[in-house]
Parts: C-alpha cells; structure tokens; sequence
C-alpha cells in the first residue's frame, strides 16, 4: 500500500518489474556495504565534526528484516589533539518495504575504542536511526542513512569529567549483494475447473443435449422427440425366412440388443409393434403376414424380459417408406418398428 502511495505522488521512481513483483520475497544474499561516514561528536570532548569510513557485512533475512556486522573509524579533530574512535556495532535493519526505494529503521549495538591526547578508553555504545536504499541495478544499491549513537565510557574513560556522550552519525554508501538476486515468484492460483456444461454434451447421441434430455441412454437409432425421449425404433435387419412371420438368427440377436437397452434405460412407456409388407401378394395376405410377423416380434421381445406392455398391430402395405417397384424399395418396406405410445 505504502508504494503505491509512493509512486502516485511522484515521490519515487520504481520499474515495472518491481510495480508488477509479487509479495513473496525470496532474496537472502549476503553482502558487503562500504560507506563513509560524516561525524557530529557530543559531550564535553570540545572536537569538531569530521569525518570517517567503515565496512559492514551483512545478510538479507526476508522482506523486512537484515543483520549486518559493521566496523569503523573516525577522526576526532579536537581544541590541540587529534584522535580516533574505531569500533563496531551488530545492526539490525528493519525495512518497511522493498522496492527500488526501500526505506528502513536500524538498531545496534557493539563496543568503541577512543584514542585521543594521549589516552585511550573503551566505551559500550548503542545506535538507532532511519535509512534508504536505492536500487540501481540488482547488485548495486546506494545507501545512506541518519543514527543516534550513545556511548558509554564510565570513569575509565578517556574524558574524566564525563562518562557517556550523544553523536549523530551520517552514514553514506552502496551496497554490493553477492549473486544474482533471486526473482520474485508468483504465487499461482490453481485454475478452476472447468464447468461441467451439459449443454454442450449429448452423451447417447440422440441429438438433445444432456441438459434437456429427459429420457437419457437411449438407444442408438432411435427416433425421439424435442425432450430426447423415443418416439419411434426401426427395427433394420430384422428379417424373416421367406413368406413367413419365423424370425432369423440374425433378427434375434438384433432384438436381444433391443431388449438389453430398453431395460437399461428404463423405459416403460408402453410400445406398439408395427409390422409392415411390401405390395407383392394381395394386400389381405400382405396385412396378415404383417401381423403375424409383429406378433412374432412381441412375442420375443417378451420372452427376452422387456417389461412393457406390447401391442402388436399389422399395417400391410399401406405406409410404404420407399418405391414397392424395386426389389430394394420392397425390401426397405417389409419392416418392424417399435412406436412409443403416451407421454
């Protein structure tokens, strides 16, 4: 949040890639960070600002947190002497954020060694302030930041009169990680699932999709209406010995699938079997024959355990499908057909 603020006030620069990183920061390189250092001593030691260098050598934890080991020195430029404090402190740096300005808070705390008219002392100091840094590539960044120092010296010190002091210290320097800086990896969000659509599947190929198919399974061939239920079976290659209702091998095994998928289906409209003739012969004979032959249809289709009520009606050669002129027309005409009656 605070970066966008940052960045819609103008306040700072930051590339695309760091506006488009992700909140999982895997960076734990460690580094080293030379820096000079400006120098405001306090108390009672009558020296004037100055100047000074050191080195730290630190460790990125996380996203918030690093820990770095500095060392330094600083002249002492006092009223008639010159001396040096050189020490060093453990810091930790805590970073409100990590961009390509990355503000943070520090502590630390470590030992001095003071040196000044001919003296020397040791002394506990304790460090505190605020900082910045600007990423200018990924293994270079410029950093600079702004302590409170309190030191300690006690009576053994090198100022007798006065055993702890108060010095502002300005730090300013770069950082150099070691390695290429990891990148940021998405978080990826599993993709759902796909939608099961049943409009768009028409799993018995009736043509009605699944959605308003209320007769589901329903055999191959069928006939059937706008709600996927059967209207009408052609029976194809239900065939009879010659000039008689006596059904073949072949018919057989084309009703034994019949039956097995009416039942499995679980259709129990009940069924007219039509038996149809070609013109051939009178038409009183070609009706008989019709009806004896869809009589022979029910009759099996019962034996074989379709539990439907069966009516089997004879139509002769009055509802021809094709020309009764050709042997191939007469054929398609001498048919069975199973019509599904009521709703």
């Amino acid at each position: 949040m605070l970066r966008k603020i940052l960045i819609a006030l103008g306040i700072v620069g930051i590339t695309a890639s760091a506006v488009q990183a992700e909140d999982r920061y895997l960076d734990d390189r460690w580094y080293v960070a030379p820096f000079g250092t400006y120098f405001n001593p306090g108390g009672d030691r009558n020296a004037k600002d100055d100047w000074g260098a050191g080195l730290g050598i630190g460790k990125i934890i996380n996203e918030h947190f690093n820990a770095e080991v500095r060392g330094f020195w600083q002249h002492l430029n006092g009223n008639g002497y010159n001396g040096d404090l050189t020490g060093g402190t453990i810091d930790l740096q805590y970073y409100f954020m990590r961009d390509v300005f990355s503000p943070y808070a520090v502590i630390g705390a470590g030992g001095m060694n003071t040196s000044a008219g001919g003296r020397s002392g040791a002394s506990v100091i304790g460090e505190a302030g605020v900082g910045a840094t600007y990423e200018l590539h990924d293994n270079f960044l410029l950093r600079g930041d702004v302590r409170y120092r309190y030191v300690y010296e006690g009576n053994g010190g090198v100022y007798r009169n006065e055993d702890d002091f108060h010095d502002m210290v300005v730090n300013l320097g770069f950082v150099v990680p070691f390695g290429p800086k990891p990148q940021p990896v998405a978080e990826v969000t599993p993709a759902p699932a796909p939608v099961d659509d049943c409009s768009t599947r028409d799993s018995d190929g009736d043509g009605v999709n699944d959605c308003d198919d209320k007769c589901p399974g329903t055999m191959a061939g069928a006939q059937v209406d706008d709600q996927g239920c059967p209207i009408k079976i052609e029976l194809r290659g239900v065939n009879f010995k010659y000039d008689s209702d006596e059904l073949t091998e072949n018919a057989k095994s084309i009703l034994d699938g019949v039956v097995e998928q009416l039942v499995a289906s679980n259709e129990m409209r009940d069924i007219e079997v039509q038996g149809h003739a070609s013109s051939e012969g009178s038409s009183n004979y070609n009706l008989r024959l019709s009806e004896h032959r869809a009589q022979a249809v029910a009759d099996y289709l019962r034996s074989r355990g379709l539990r439907n009520r069966l009516y089997p009606k004879g139509y002769g050669e009055d509802y021809p499908i094709a020309d009764n002129s050709t042997e191939a027309g007469r054929e398609q005409n001498r048919r069975v057909q199973l019509v599904f009656m009521g709703e």
